[in-house]
């Protein structure tokens, strides 16, 4: 399974899975010939005209594999997914990397730009990703950043505080 795949390494075999979190992220999908493309709803189509052959579409809260989850955000076409598996959010643009080498757990991750939300604010985001605290999250792996992989539940905290 792989999650908003940017310039992946060959594979050996084709992926069963591709997770997109938000229609931006596209990417090598295309490269790949997975077997199933998921999608939210609301990126489903922009996908489509960017050539990505979306075979799975979803709303947050419906069943996705291997016990996946995917949670809403203020931004209509995104979402984040849960992989209980691997203790790890995986995150398109809501949240971003604080650099690549954050000095603490507590400036390690940073909401996006207000101005990427449309008409939503920061409190909304804090608000919508609440619900994550929930989890026991090890790991959050980012799509703008160095990705988080001990102490997520920290970090997430930090962010949303």
């Amino acid at each position: 399974m792989l999650v908003d795949p940017l310039d992946p390494p060959p594979v050996v075999r084709r992926p069963e899975h591709v997770l997109l979190t938000v229609f931006w992220h596209g990417r090598s999908t295309g490269e790949l010939d997975a077997a199933h493309v998921w999608a939210p709803s609301r990126s489903a189509q922009p996908l489509r005209n960017r050539g990505v052959d979306v075979t799975d579409v979803f709303r947050a809260g419906d069943e996705l594999p291997d016990g996946i989850r995917a949670f809403a955000t203020p931004r209509a076409a995104e979402v984040v997914y849960w992989l209980p598996q691997h203790r790890a959010l995986a995150v398109g643009d809501v949240l971003l990397g604080a650099g690549a080498k954050p000095r603490a757990t507590d400036d390690a991750l940073r909401l996006c730009p207000e101005g990427w939300l449309g008409k939503g604010t920061h409190d909304e985001l804090r608000a919508a990703l609440r619900p994550l605290l929930e989890l026991p999250v090890e790991r959050i792996l980012i799509s703008h950043g160095a990705p988080i992989l001990r102490d997520g539940g920290a970090a997430l905290e930090a962010v949303l505080a």
